[in-house]
């Protein structure tokens, strides 16, 4: 067997971006299954939609098995956490940076690889790294934070998938260089979070709405 840097990372930001989806559902009270399913839905969902824009064949997450793992483990260990870290939304939140920062860069890259422009990398990037986390808020009624006007999400995506397409286009991207991009969109994201950074709302003189998360 020989070791695949990209099918680790693919598998890494999976399982992040699988334990925020299982943190949520103990938070709502699921299941077990419902933990499974919640967690298998945000990472493998934004993957899943990226292969089928690629056209590639059948999704991996359908064709190769180990793409079952990371949810089933983040259920797992989700299921023995105790009652007051399932109920930490900051611990979800950092998971879901991890799955953004690093799904934002493989998605780019999968794309480059399969011949697509520049443009069409930056999309399916950015596609890969937040379509899972909306599956992920709608199924449990929440609202997707890629719509929460508090929050600051698909600007850190764009920001690692562009790093990466230049990266690539350049030459210079290797795992050095790739884990610095990652490190830049989860450091971007976490801080927007600290300091309450936001995109501008999309009429200037509207309101931002103030509401409070369930």
């Amino acid at each position: 067997m020989t070791f695949d840097p990209a099918l680790m990372l693919d598998l890494v930001g999976v399982f992040f971006f699988a334990v925020s989806g299982s943190l949520l559902a103990a938070r709502k009270g699921f299941d077990l299954v419902g933990s499974v399913l919640l967690g298998s839905m945000v990472g493998l969902g934004g993957g899943v939609v990226r292969d089928i824009v690629l056209n590639t064949g059948p999704p991996v997450a359908f064709t190769n098995p180990v793409y079952l793992a990371p949810p089933l483990l983040a259920a797992v260990i989700v299921y023995f956490m105790p009652r007051n870290i399932e109920r930490s939304s900051r611990l979800l939140l950092t998971f879901d940076a991890g799955g953004l920062a690093l799904f934002c860069i493989t998605g780019a890259l999968k794309a480059l690889n399969a011949g697509m422009n520049p443009v069409a990398a930056l999309l399916l990037g950015v596609t890969t790294a937040v379509g899972g986390g909306i599956l992920r808020d709608v199924t449990a009624n929440e609202v997707p934070r890629l719509f929460d006007p508090k929050d600051l999400y698909a600007i850190p995506a764009f920001v690692g998938a562009g790093l990466a397409t230049a990266l690539w286009n350049l030459g210079w991207f290797n795992l050095v260089t790739g884990t610095l991009s990652a490190a830049v969109v989860f450091s971007l994201r976490m801080l927007s979070l600290r300091f309450g950074w936001h995109a501008p709302l999309a009429a200037r003189s509207w309101v931002r709405p103030r509401f409070r998360r369930g």
